[in-house]
């Protein structure tokens, strides 16, 4: 009997193409759409874009000749992404919705939703790749980059087990874009020539403003800007230890002067230009640093300020995660890695220490926008090794 996959698809070409390549390879396959979003209020232009999706992934079923279904998660969406965006975002952090998605409804909810149809696997068209090591006779699943470097989706992945791993199929992990629309036209598939979707995961474009003022209150508050000097003078203050390199700067409204209004410091975040709408300066501004308490906004001229940079970042013991477990640092050791702290950054080099409160990472080269509530994930070469929320 065949092994039955069952395909997680979204209406956009890759999962359509990841059907496809498993029904080729003589799986039993399922496709599975996905809807966890009902308030069209806050999404951009007259879309509705999660029945344009649907549509188009039961299109592409029948075009392959698959079972197709919809399932309603807008209730588990709401209540473990949504509600922690909206926490997060009140206490001046800035989420990845799109990581959180992956670990608690495609590989979670959905996951166990398969199960009980009877299937061996999901898949997603992610671009990653899963590979096998092992110890001591244990098989170890690791979570690979993709092959094609514009599009390498591990990121993403980056807060999956080895349970939710063993679990998964990547089908276009070993393909590039380019690849894939070729599939998708050679087996006349109606996603073809679909464009790649923009926004939240599986809701489609959302203004995020709007999104917000749904239950944070928009309040006025200030404006202040740092000169770059202020940052430096702080920074050389700073004791050359792994607590001070990779704390935030500790600004206060006494540093600078203001020089705008805006309307609720949860509204913006870290190495944001857009939305501050101050001009006169020589240089744009950008935003340096936010204090949710005083509702205040710190901003630094130009990409070069020294407040958009730092040295390291920190991740508390409650936030840290392997997805190799049995590489798992113990306290007081410390590894070089390379490592990325957002979705398509250049993966650069560190070395990670492992303290009793948590564990620290310090960059070779100080990181732009280095921004609590974004998750930070380090890898051995191409192997995704874990990851954890900054602090």
């Amino acid at each position: 009997m065949n092994k039955r996959v069952v395909v997680g698809l979204s209406g956009g070409v890759d999962s359509s193409v990841t059907a496809y390549l498993l029904k080729e390879q003589g799986y039993d396959v399922i496709g599975m759409f996905m809807k966890n979003w009902h308030d069209d209020s806050v999404t951009i232009s007259n879309e509705c874009p999660w029945l344009d999706d649907s549509n188009d992934a039961m299109i592409v079923a029948q075009q392959l000749g698959i079972p197709f279904q919809a399932i309603d998660l807008s209730k588990e969406y709401k209540e473990r992404i949504v509600d922690y965006m909206f926490a997060e975002y009140q206490r001046g952090r800035t989420p990845n919705p799109d990581v959180l998605c992956n670990r608690e409804i495609k590989f979670d909810v959905f996951l166990e939703t398969a199960l009980k149809l009877g299937a061996d696997f999901v898949a997603t068209g992610h671009y990653c790749r899963k590979g096998e090591t092992n110890n001591n006779g244990q098989t170890i699943y690791q979570l690979l980059a993709g092959k094609d470097p514009n599009k390498d989706q591990s990121y993403f992945l980056c807060q999956l087990t080895q349970t939710q791993l063993s679990k998964a199929l990547f089908p276009i992990g070993e393909l590039l874009k380019s690849e894939v629309r070729a599939i998708a036209k050679q087996a006349g598939l109606t996603t073809a020539d679909k464009k790649d979707s923009q926004g939240l995961c599986f809701v489609g474009k959302v203004h995020l403003p709007d999104f917000l003022q749904q239950r944070l209150e928009p309040k006025k508050g200030k404006v202040i800007e740092l000169d770059a000097e202020s940052i430096i003078f702080k920074k050389n203050q700073a004791e050359n230890n792994l607590v001070n390199l990779t704390n935030p700067y500790k600004l206060q409204p006494s540093l600078g002067e203001v020089v705008g209004e805006h309307n609720g410091a949860h509204f913006y975040t870290i190495g944001q230009r857009r939305g501050l709408n101050i001009g006169g300066f020589e240089k744009p501004l950008f935003v340096i640093g936010t204090d949710t308490d005083l509702n205040v906004i710190y901003t630094g001229m130009g990409e070069g300020h020294p407040g958009l940079y730092r040295s390291g970042l920190f991740i508390p013991n409650s936030d840290e995660h392997w997805i190799r477990e049995d590489l798992r640092m113990g306290i007081g050791t410390q590894k070089k890695y390379l490592a990325r702290i957002r979705y398509r950054q250049p993966l650069e080099s560190c070395v990670l220490f492992k303290e009793e409160k948590g564990l620290y990472i310090i960059f070779d080269r100080p990181q732009r926008g280095i921004t609590p509530g974004q998750f930070a994930a380090w890898y051995d070469h191409d192997e995704l090794v874990g990851s954890g929320v900054i602090n």
